[in-house]
């Protein structure tokens, strides 16, 4: 099984091009592998989340696979710190197509026994994969040339699975989306990237980036005030807060086969009945605290 994912894509290229990236995002990219592959944000000043990317370190580049229309800003966030950066940014976002291979083991040319970033043949092109978890297993998410995608979309196995399975396959899993969810400008710790989440997307050793005095102040606190939260409910609007006894205690993002996640307050419990836009729900699951944060 495979499905599409909207997406857009920037490239760095230079010889300041890995430490220029890691002075940007949250993730370790300079102690990756190369190949190698990080999940990481992109903070405001404030610590809040403006981007997320998957970040692949590669012998001659950095390449950031981003949701759908986010590499624009992102480029132009990127150029206004670049100084005397050895760095050029390249937006691929016409130029790439990226599918979701379900299970690893089915995708052709890739060693499920490798690393987290491969580049390898399939269908005559030369093609990168990513191990990615979107739907409780590790799957691996497939990057090529536009030129190159009924080649490479005909050698894959399986059918096609439409977006809003994986969707629905996600918040069974309980993984929080960016983009997705609208969790854009909340803080990491708050829906699931921390480490010890889902999805960690942050190292506290890796050294400074735009953001880290927060992410510092919040990992001496020892937690965030929210959480990444799974509700159960029937045609739940998406985006919308989420209130209990008229008091609003969270957002909730995407919805599909009956479940959303959100990010809650922390003093409510598994059980608790909310609404979302004024429709019942009831808290399935609560990310609960991690243990001091430490690398991963």
């Amino acid at each position: 099984m495979w499905t599409r994912l909207p997406s857009s894509a920037l490239r760095l290229t230079g010889s300041d091009r890995v430490d220029f990236a890691q002075g940007q995002m949250t993730n370790d990219l300079r102690g990756a592998p190369t190949p190698g592959l990080v999940a990481a944000c992109f903070l405001n000043v404030r610590g809040q989340i403006e981007f997320f990317a998957r970040v692949y370190k590669r012998p001659g580049d950095v390449y950031l696979h981003l949701g759908a229309g986010q590499a624009p800003a992102l480029a132009e966030r990127l150029r206004r710190y670049i100084i005397f950066d050895q760095v050029d940014l390249t937006d691929l976002s016409g130029d790439l197509r990226t599918v979701h291979v379900w299970r690893e083991a089915d995708l052709p040319g890739w060693d499920p026994a490798g690393g987290d970033a491969q580049e390898f043949g399939l269908a005559g092109a030369t093609v990168l994969g990513g191990r990615v978890n979107r739907t409780g297993a590790a799957g691996v998410d497939l990057h090529f040339l536009a030129r190159q995608e009924e080649a490479v979309l005909g050698a894959l196995a399986g059918a096609e699975v439409a977006l809003p399975e994986l969707h629905a396959a996600r918040l069974r899993a309980g993984i929080p989306d960016v983009d997705s969810d609208g969790f854009a400008g909340t803080l990491i710790p708050e829906v699931g990237l921390d480490v010890g989440g889902p999805l960690p997307a942050i190292s506290y050793r890796k050294g400074c980036y735009v953001g880290q005095e927060i992410m510092a102040r919040l990992e001496a606190r020892g937690q965030a005030r929210y959480a990444l939260a799974r509700l159960r409910g029937e045609g739940l609007p998406e985006r919308a807060e989420v209130t209990r006894d008229g008091k609003v205690v969270g957002q909730a993002g995407a919805h599909a086969g009956g479940l959303s996640l959100a990010r809650l307050r922390r003093e409510l419990v598994p059980g608790d009945r909310v609404e979302v836009g004024g429709v019942p729900a009831t808290v399935e699951t609560l990310t609960p605290l991690s243990a001091a944060p430490a690398d991963v």
